[in-house]
Protein backbone atom coordinates (compact mmCIF):
# COMPACT_ATOMS: atom_id res chain seq x y z
CA UNK A 1 0.00 0.00 0.00
CA UNK A 2 1.23 3.58 -0.59
CA UNK A 3 0.29 7.00 1.42
CA UNK A 4 1.18 10.24 0.57
CA UNK A 5 2.83 10.64 4.25
CA UNK A 6 4.74 7.58 3.38
CA UNK A 7 5.54 7.93 -0.08
CA UNK A 8 7.75 4.77 -1.50
CA UNK A 9 9.36 6.52 -4.37
CA UNK A 10 12.16 5.42 -6.93
CA UNK A 11 15.12 6.95 -7.83
CA UNK A 12 14.78 9.86 -9.85
CA UNK A 13 11.75 11.41 -7.98
CA UNK A 14 11.80 15.92 -8.35
CA UNK A 15 11.77 16.03 -4.41
CA UNK A 16 15.43 14.63 -4.94
CA UNK A 17 18.35 14.34 -7.33
CA UNK A 18 18.41 11.54 -9.56
CA UNK A 19 20.50 8.71 -8.17
CA UNK A 20 24.01 9.57 -8.45
CA UNK A 21 23.50 13.43 -10.04
CA UNK A 22 24.80 16.67 -8.01
CA UNK A 23 21.77 18.98 -7.10
CA UNK A 24 20.37 21.82 -9.08
CA UNK A 25 21.14 19.26 -12.38
CA UNK A 26 19.19 19.41 -15.62
CA UNK A 27 16.87 16.28 -14.35
CA UNK A 28 15.22 18.63 -11.19
CA UNK A 29 12.96 20.24 -13.80
CA UNK A 30 11.02 17.08 -14.15
CA UNK A 31 8.06 16.53 -11.90
CA UNK A 32 5.36 18.82 -10.15
CA UNK A 33 3.15 19.09 -13.01
CA UNK A 34 -0.29 21.11 -12.53
CA UNK A 35 -3.60 20.00 -12.85
CA UNK A 36 -6.33 22.08 -14.29
CA UNK A 37 -9.82 21.50 -13.90
CA UNK A 38 -11.58 20.96 -18.02
CA UNK A 39 -14.87 21.51 -18.13
CA UNK A 40 -16.96 19.31 -20.69
CA UNK A 41 -16.24 19.71 -24.09
CA UNK A 42 -19.47 18.37 -26.15
CA UNK A 43 -22.34 18.82 -24.33
CA UNK A 44 -21.81 21.86 -21.85
CA UNK A 45 -23.72 19.75 -19.02
CA UNK A 46 -21.98 21.36 -16.32
CA UNK A 47 -19.61 17.92 -15.95
CA UNK A 48 -16.07 17.97 -16.49
CA UNK A 49 -12.58 16.46 -15.59
CA UNK A 50 -8.62 16.96 -14.21
CA UNK A 51 -6.07 17.09 -16.48
CA UNK A 52 -2.32 16.26 -15.10
CA UNK A 53 -0.60 18.50 -17.61
CA UNK A 54 2.95 16.47 -18.19
CA UNK A 55 3.82 18.73 -21.00
CA UNK A 56 5.06 20.97 -18.25
CA UNK A 57 8.34 18.38 -18.26
CA UNK A 58 10.66 19.55 -20.25
CA UNK A 59 10.24 17.11 -23.18
CA UNK A 60 6.73 15.78 -21.98
CA UNK A 61 5.49 12.13 -19.70
CA UNK A 62 8.63 10.20 -20.38
CA UNK A 63 11.75 13.02 -19.04
CA UNK A 64 9.83 10.31 -16.15
CA UNK A 65 10.66 6.79 -16.82
CA UNK A 66 13.66 7.79 -19.24
CA UNK A 67 15.69 9.11 -15.98
CA UNK A 68 14.61 5.97 -14.67
CA UNK A 69 15.53 3.74 -16.34
CA UNK A 70 18.93 5.18 -17.34
CA UNK A 71 19.34 5.39 -13.65
CA UNK A 72 18.81 1.53 -12.34
CA UNK A 73 20.74 0.51 -14.99
CA UNK A 74 23.23 2.10 -14.03
CA UNK A 75 23.03 1.34 -10.61
CA UNK A 76 22.63 -2.36 -11.51
CA UNK A 77 25.55 -1.64 -13.68
CA UNK A 78 24.09 -2.81 -17.19
CA UNK A 79 24.66 0.57 -18.24
CA UNK A 80 28.51 1.51 -17.80
CA UNK A 81 29.41 4.86 -17.45
CA UNK A 82 30.08 6.84 -20.74
CA UNK A 83 28.19 3.87 -22.23
CA UNK A 84 25.98 4.71 -25.43
CA UNK A 85 22.40 4.74 -24.63
CA UNK A 86 20.36 2.80 -27.95
CA UNK A 87 16.45 2.75 -27.80
CA UNK A 88 13.46 2.82 -30.28
CA UNK A 89 11.13 6.11 -30.41
CA UNK A 90 8.53 8.22 -32.15
CA UNK A 91 9.77 11.13 -30.44
CA UNK A 92 8.33 11.70 -26.49
CA UNK A 93 11.10 9.23 -25.30
CA UNK A 94 13.52 10.04 -27.10
CA UNK A 95 13.58 13.77 -25.35
CA UNK A 96 13.34 12.25 -22.34
CA UNK A 97 16.48 10.05 -23.23
CA UNK A 98 18.20 13.39 -24.37
CA UNK A 99 17.61 14.67 -21.09
CA UNK A 100 18.92 11.36 -19.39
CA UNK A 101 22.15 11.70 -21.68
CA UNK A 102 22.99 15.04 -20.62
CA UNK A 103 22.25 14.30 -17.07
CA UNK A 104 23.90 11.29 -17.00
CA UNK A 105 26.81 12.03 -20.01
CA UNK A 106 25.82 8.77 -21.89
CA UNK A 107 25.86 8.96 -26.05
CA UNK A 108 22.00 8.26 -27.37
CA UNK A 109 21.31 6.85 -30.27
CA UNK A 110 17.42 7.10 -31.60
CA UNK A 111 16.04 4.86 -33.81
CA UNK A 112 12.81 6.34 -35.53
CA UNK A 113 11.30 6.05 -38.59
CA UNK A 114 9.86 8.15 -41.49
CA UNK A 115 6.62 9.54 -39.42
CA UNK A 116 8.70 11.44 -37.05
CA UNK A 117 7.84 14.92 -37.75
CA UNK A 118 10.88 17.21 -39.14
CA UNK A 119 11.16 19.47 -36.32
CA UNK A 120 11.31 16.59 -33.60
CA UNK A 121 14.20 15.20 -35.56
CA UNK A 122 15.88 18.65 -35.15
CA UNK A 123 15.05 18.55 -31.91
CA UNK A 124 16.31 15.41 -30.78
CA UNK A 125 20.07 16.70 -32.63
CA UNK A 126 19.98 19.86 -30.93
CA UNK A 127 19.45 18.25 -27.70
CA UNK A 128 22.56 15.93 -28.78
CA UNK A 129 20.79 12.85 -29.82
CA UNK A 130 22.09 10.58 -33.03
CA UNK A 131 18.52 9.60 -35.40
CA UNK A 132 18.89 6.61 -37.13
CA UNK A 133 15.62 6.12 -39.51
CA UNK A 134 14.62 2.94 -40.93
CA UNK A 135 13.71 3.15 -44.33
CA UNK A 136 11.23 0.07 -44.69
CA UNK A 137 8.23 -1.27 -41.85
CA UNK A 138 8.66 -4.80 -40.87
CA UNK A 139 6.39 -6.89 -42.95
CA UNK A 140 4.38 -7.71 -39.79
CA UNK A 141 5.07 -5.74 -37.35
CA UNK A 142 5.32 -2.52 -39.27
CA UNK A 143 7.39 0.46 -38.19
CA UNK A 144 7.90 0.19 -34.45
CA UNK A 145 9.19 -3.42 -35.59
CA UNK A 146 11.43 -2.05 -38.08
CA UNK A 147 12.58 0.45 -35.75
CA UNK A 148 13.43 -2.71 -32.70
CA UNK A 149 15.33 -4.79 -35.40
CA UNK A 150 17.38 -1.62 -36.41
CA UNK A 151 17.99 -1.38 -32.33
CA UNK A 152 19.43 -5.13 -32.22
CA UNK A 153 21.84 -4.43 -34.73
CA UNK A 154 23.22 -1.49 -33.38
CA UNK A 155 23.23 -3.03 -29.49
CA UNK A 156 25.92 -5.71 -31.55
CA UNK A 157 27.90 -2.93 -32.94
CA UNK A 158 28.18 -1.47 -30.35
CA UNK A 159 29.52 -3.07 -27.25
CA UNK A 160 29.39 -0.61 -24.27
CA UNK A 161 25.49 -0.34 -25.15
CA UNK A 162 22.40 -0.53 -23.55
CA UNK A 163 18.71 -0.41 -25.20
CA UNK A 164 15.92 0.66 -22.15
CA UNK A 165 13.66 -1.57 -23.81
CA UNK A 166 10.62 0.60 -23.33
CA UNK A 167 8.31 -1.47 -24.21
CA UNK A 168 9.16 -4.79 -21.40
CA UNK A 169 11.08 -2.81 -18.95
CA UNK A 170 9.06 -3.12 -15.10
CA UNK A 171 11.04 0.16 -14.72
CA UNK A 172 9.33 2.26 -17.16
CA UNK A 173 6.67 1.14 -14.70
CA UNK A 174 7.76 2.05 -11.95
CA UNK A 175 8.67 5.47 -12.85
CA UNK A 176 5.56 6.78 -12.83
CA UNK A 177 5.19 6.43 -8.82
CA UNK A 178 5.93 10.18 -8.07
CA UNK A 179 3.18 10.69 -10.80
CA UNK A 180 0.74 8.99 -9.13
CA UNK A 181 1.40 10.80 -5.80
CA UNK A 182 1.51 13.87 -7.03
CA UNK A 183 -1.72 13.22 -8.37
CA UNK A 184 -3.02 12.03 -4.96
CA UNK A 185 -1.80 14.98 -3.74
CA UNK A 186 -3.15 17.23 -5.96
CA UNK A 187 -6.84 15.46 -5.90
CA UNK A 188 -7.50 14.40 -2.74
CA UNK A 189 -9.03 11.44 -4.44
CA UNK A 190 -9.31 9.57 -7.92
CA UNK A 191 -12.42 7.52 -9.10
CA UNK A 192 -11.16 7.32 -12.23
CA UNK A 193 -8.17 6.97 -14.20
CA UNK A 194 -7.96 7.87 -18.04
CA UNK A 195 -4.63 7.18 -19.94
CA UNK A 196 -3.48 6.67 -23.33
CA UNK A 197 -1.52 3.33 -23.65
CA UNK A 198 1.66 3.26 -25.74
CA UNK A 199 4.32 1.19 -23.93
CA UNK A 200 2.02 0.37 -21.57
CA UNK A 201 3.93 2.22 -18.95
CA UNK A 202 2.25 5.29 -17.60
CA UNK A 203 -1.68 3.27 -17.32
CA UNK A 204 0.17 0.36 -15.13
CA UNK A 205 2.83 2.63 -13.44
CA UNK A 206 -0.49 4.95 -12.13
CA UNK A 207 -3.26 2.60 -11.46
CA UNK A 208 -1.14 0.20 -9.27
CA UNK A 209 0.00 3.35 -6.80
CA UNK A 210 -3.73 5.18 -6.95
CA UNK A 211 -5.02 1.65 -6.41
CA UNK A 212 -3.19 1.33 -3.13
CA UNK A 213 -4.57 4.49 -2.25
CA UNK A 214 -7.72 4.57 -3.68
CA UNK A 215 -8.68 0.92 -4.25
CA UNK A 216 -11.91 1.43 -5.69
CA UNK A 217 -9.96 3.36 -8.46
CA UNK A 218 -11.60 2.24 -12.24
CA UNK A 219 -8.81 2.36 -15.31
CA UNK A 220 -9.82 3.56 -18.72
CA UNK A 221 -7.49 3.21 -21.36
CA UNK A 222 -7.24 5.04 -24.65
CA UNK A 223 -6.28 3.36 -27.56
CA UNK A 224 -5.81 4.73 -31.40
CA UNK A 225 -7.60 2.47 -34.66
CA UNK A 226 -5.23 0.30 -35.86
CA UNK A 227 -3.36 -0.92 -33.26
CA UNK A 228 -2.52 -4.36 -31.82
CA UNK A 229 -2.70 -3.34 -28.37
CA UNK A 230 -5.91 -4.65 -27.34
CA UNK A 231 -6.33 -7.07 -29.62
CA UNK A 232 -7.76 -5.17 -33.01
CA UNK A 233 -5.56 -5.80 -36.38
CA UNK A 234 -2.73 -3.63 -37.00
CA UNK A 235 -3.11 -1.27 -39.70
CA UNK A 236 -0.89 1.94 -40.71
CA UNK A 237 -1.63 4.42 -37.96
CA UNK A 238 -1.66 8.34 -38.30
CA UNK A 239 -1.28 9.66 -34.93
CA UNK A 240 1.93 8.86 -32.53
CA UNK A 241 2.49 8.72 -29.09
CA UNK A 242 0.11 5.29 -28.43
CA UNK A 243 -0.60 2.67 -29.80
CA UNK A 244 1.41 -0.18 -31.17
CA UNK A 245 1.93 -2.55 -33.58
CA UNK A 246 3.28 -5.39 -31.04
CA UNK A 247 2.33 -6.30 -27.87
CA UNK A 248 4.21 -4.29 -24.75
CA UNK A 249 4.26 -6.21 -22.34
CA UNK A 250 4.22 -3.72 -19.66
CA UNK A 251 0.87 -3.66 -20.54
CA UNK A 252 -1.58 -4.92 -17.46
CA UNK A 253 -4.55 -6.12 -19.00
CA UNK A 254 -6.09 -7.21 -15.78
CA UNK A 255 -6.39 -3.56 -14.74
CA UNK A 256 -7.97 -1.89 -17.52
CA UNK A 257 -12.31 -1.18 -16.35
CA UNK A 258 -12.89 -0.75 -20.17
CA UNK A 259 -10.86 0.54 -23.19
CA UNK A 260 -11.35 3.14 -26.05
CA UNK A 261 -10.06 3.31 -29.61
CA UNK A 262 -10.07 7.05 -31.30
CA UNK A 263 -10.08 7.84 -34.89
CA UNK A 264 -7.30 11.04 -35.92
CA UNK A 265 -10.38 13.23 -36.96
CA UNK A 266 -11.69 12.70 -33.36
CA UNK A 267 -8.54 13.56 -31.62
CA UNK A 268 -7.58 16.40 -33.65
CA UNK A 269 -11.31 17.90 -32.83
CA UNK A 270 -10.43 17.53 -28.92
CA UNK A 271 -7.05 18.77 -29.73
CA UNK A 272 -8.55 22.31 -31.02
CA UNK A 273 -11.38 22.50 -28.66
CA UNK A 274 -9.04 21.83 -25.99
CA UNK A 275 -6.53 25.42 -27.32
CA UNK A 276 -9.29 27.56 -28.22
CA UNK A 277 -11.45 26.77 -24.68
CA UNK A 278 -8.73 26.33 -22.59
CA UNK A 279 -5.04 26.96 -23.53
CA UNK A 280 -4.21 23.68 -22.61
CA UNK A 281 -3.82 21.02 -25.33
CA UNK A 282 -1.19 18.71 -27.01
CA UNK A 283 -0.86 16.14 -29.68
CA UNK A 284 -2.60 12.85 -30.39
CA UNK A 285 -2.93 11.58 -27.03
CA UNK A 286 -4.12 14.41 -25.03
CA UNK A 287 -7.06 14.66 -27.99
CA UNK A 288 -8.10 10.97 -27.20
CA UNK A 289 -7.77 10.82 -23.99
CA UNK A 290 -9.74 14.24 -23.65
CA UNK A 291 -12.36 12.54 -25.72
CA UNK A 292 -12.47 9.97 -23.09
CA UNK A 293 -13.11 11.61 -19.74
CA UNK A 294 -14.99 14.36 -21.36
CA UNK A 295 -17.72 11.49 -22.03
CA UNK A 296 -17.04 10.19 -19.01
CA UNK A 297 -17.52 12.60 -16.63
CA UNK A 298 -20.91 13.43 -18.56
CA UNK A 299 -22.04 9.67 -17.93
CA UNK A 300 -20.72 8.46 -15.00
CA UNK A 301 -22.34 9.73 -11.39
CA UNK A 302 -22.17 12.99 -10.93
CA UNK A 303 -19.60 13.86 -8.20
CA UNK A 304 -17.12 11.15 -9.87
CA UNK A 305 -13.24 12.69 -9.47
CA UNK A 306 -11.90 11.82 -12.93
CA UNK A 307 -8.13 12.58 -13.49
CA UNK A 308 -6.75 12.39 -16.82
CA UNK A 309 -3.40 12.46 -18.06
CA UNK A 310 -1.99 14.45 -21.13
CA UNK A 311 1.47 13.36 -22.33
CA UNK A 312 2.78 16.47 -24.14
CA UNK A 313 2.40 20.01 -25.08
CA UNK A 314 1.25 21.19 -28.40
CA UNK A 315 4.76 22.10 -29.70
CA UNK A 316 5.95 19.26 -31.98
CA UNK A 317 2.16 19.14 -33.15
CA UNK A 318 2.31 22.12 -35.17
CA UNK A 319 3.32 20.71 -38.31
CA UNK A 320 0.40 17.84 -37.88
CA UNK A 321 -2.72 18.33 -35.47
CA UNK A 322 -2.51 22.17 -35.64
CA UNK A 323 -1.42 22.34 -39.20
CA UNK A 324 -4.46 23.07 -41.65
CA UNK A 325 -3.45 22.07 -44.67
CA UNK A 326 -1.47 18.43 -43.53
CA UNK A 327 -5.12 18.25 -41.58
CA UNK A 328 -7.22 19.02 -44.90
CA UNK A 329 -5.00 16.49 -46.72
CA UNK A 330 -5.65 13.58 -43.85
CA UNK A 331 -9.29 14.24 -44.27
CA UNK A 332 -9.03 15.63 -40.31
CA UNK A 333 -11.03 18.40 -40.08
CA UNK A 334 -15.20 19.54 -40.15
CA UNK A 335 -15.33 16.57 -39.07
CA UNK A 336 -16.62 16.72 -35.12
CA UNK A 337 -16.94 12.96 -33.14
CA UNK A 338 -20.06 11.78 -32.49
CA UNK A 339 -21.44 12.38 -28.49
CA UNK A 340 -20.82 9.00 -27.35
CA UNK A 341 -18.98 6.01 -28.76
CA UNK A 342 -19.65 2.72 -30.05
CA UNK A 343 -19.70 -0.46 -28.32
CA UNK A 344 -18.56 -3.81 -28.99
CA UNK A 345 -18.99 -6.80 -26.42
CA UNK A 346 -15.52 -7.80 -27.21
CA UNK A 347 -12.01 -6.97 -28.40
CA UNK A 348 -11.97 -8.68 -31.65
CA UNK A 349 -15.31 -8.79 -32.48
CA UNK A 350 -14.88 -6.49 -35.32
CA UNK A 351 -12.90 -4.08 -37.00
CA UNK A 352 -13.16 -0.47 -35.39
CA UNK A 353 -12.71 2.62 -37.14
CA UNK A 354 -13.98 5.17 -35.31
CA UNK A 355 -14.95 6.15 -31.43
CA UNK A 356 -15.58 2.55 -30.15
CA UNK A 357 -15.21 1.27 -26.62
CA UNK A 358 -14.93 -2.07 -24.73
CA UNK A 359 -15.69 -3.07 -21.26
CA UNK A 360 -14.07 -7.02 -21.40
CA UNK A 361 -10.27 -6.33 -21.45
CA UNK A 362 -8.37 -9.26 -21.46
CA UNK A 363 -4.79 -9.75 -22.90
CA UNK A 364 -4.77 -9.90 -26.91
CA UNK A 365 -3.08 -12.91 -26.79
CA UNK A 366 -5.16 -15.34 -25.12
CA UNK A 367 -8.15 -14.67 -27.49
CA UNK A 368 -5.85 -17.09 -29.90
CA UNK A 369 -7.43 -19.76 -27.00
CA UNK A 370 -10.83 -18.46 -26.49
CA UNK A 371 -11.98 -17.03 -30.07
CA UNK A 372 -9.77 -18.69 -32.07
CA UNK A 373 -6.81 -17.17 -33.98
CA UNK A 374 -6.93 -13.80 -33.09
CA UNK A 375 -6.99 -11.20 -36.06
Amino acid sequence: MYSLSDPMLPSGHQSSPVAGQPGGDVSQLVGRTPTLWIPDLIARAGRGFWAKLEGFNPGGIKDRPALHMVSRARERGDLAPGGTIIESTSGTLGLGLALAGLAFGHRVVLVTDPGLEPSMQRLLSAYGAEVDTVNEPHPQGGWQQARRDRVAELLAKYPDSWCPDQYNNPDNVAAYTPLALELASQLGHVDVLVASVGTGGHSAGVSRVLRGIFPELRLVGVDTVGSTIFGQPARARLMRGLGSSIYPRNVDYRSFAEVHWVAPHEAVWACRQLASAHYATGGWSVGAVALVADWLARTLPEGTRIAAIFPDGPQRYLETVYDDEYCTTNNLLERPPAGHPQTIARLDEREVTGWTRCADVVDPLTLRGSHGDAR
